[in-house]
């Protein structure tokens, strides 16, 4: 790996995008590090949460690395977007271990996407969030579209686009762009904070609940016959026998991930 850095303790795996000199610009190695990253991590039997952070004070992700298509073609363009969906966005928001973004700073554009395909969002009081794609002549194309107006609404989404304006961290959460801020010397250990909650519970169950709300944002897909089919499959786990067992017992639940 040579863009990024793992580093794993307490079921806890933090990974940080390592490029300074770029503002931690996402590049094609860059994605493609990151989806191995990612689905080594969903394998990983001792690791129930991540975060995902960039390296330094100034940026989370700062954009995509623009050098890079600078001269593609209408095709090229597509099959970027495409891929780039598949690889990373996709990947991390449909991923079974709950992925949590530390926004450390600069959040734009594929930033921003790769933040909002994470399960939630937790900012330092000096980031700025925003997809400025059409300042290039561009929209967002990882996902931007899409998840910014399921996060924010329509209209705030549609102005966010439109004017490729930045917004800061009080307002991203007062949007619901982000679910907390904290001091940027905050940050990790309080996301840490959230995902120790996190690896107390079943991670069976959280596997359940992912694929359930996401269903309500897929096409075609009913997102409570998803929620029924998964709570019904709840029952089959090893990890409900033990919940329920520990709840009758009056003690702390020990789950075997199972």
């Amino acid at each position: 790996m040579e863009n990024i850095l793992i580093e794993k303790s307490n079921q806890i795996a933090v990974v940080t995008i390592n490029r300074p000199t770029k503002l931690n610009a996402l590049n094609k190695a860059t994605i493609e590090e990151l989806h191995h990253a990612f689905g080594s991590l969903e394998k990983d039997p001792e690791v129930k949460a991540i975060i995902i952070t960039g390296s330094g004070e100034k940026a989370f992700v700062a954009g995509a690395d623009i050098s890079e298509f600078a001269h593609f073609s209408a095709e090229q363009g597509r099959t970027l977007a495409a891929k780039g969906q598949e690889l990373l966005f996709d990947f991390v928001q449909n991923l079974s271990t709950p992925v949590i973004a530390a926004i450390n700073g600069f959040a734009l554009g594929g930033g921003l996407e790769l933040a909002m395909s994470c399960h939630f969002r937790i900012a330092s009081s000096n980031a700025k969030m925003g997809l400025p794609e059409v300042t290039l002549g561009l929209i967002p194309g990882y996902g931007g579209t899409q998840r910014l107006a399921q996060l924010v609404g329509k209209g705030r989404a549609m102005e966010m686009i439109m004017t490729a304006s930045m917004i800061d961290a009080t307002t991203a959460q007062n949007y619901g762009l982000v679910n907390h801020v904290v001091t940027q010397e905050e940050l990790l250990d309080f996301t840490k904070g959230i995902a120790i909650k996190i690896t107390a519970n079943s991670s069976v169950a959280i596997a359940k609940a992912i694929q359930a709300v996401n269903a309500n944002y897929t096409n075609g897909v009913n997102g409570y016959e998803v929620e029924i089919n998964n709570f019904g499959a709840c029952f089959g786990t090893e990890d409900f026998k033990e919940g329920t067992t520990a709840f009758l017992e009056k003690r702390k639940a020990i789950f075997p991930g199972k």
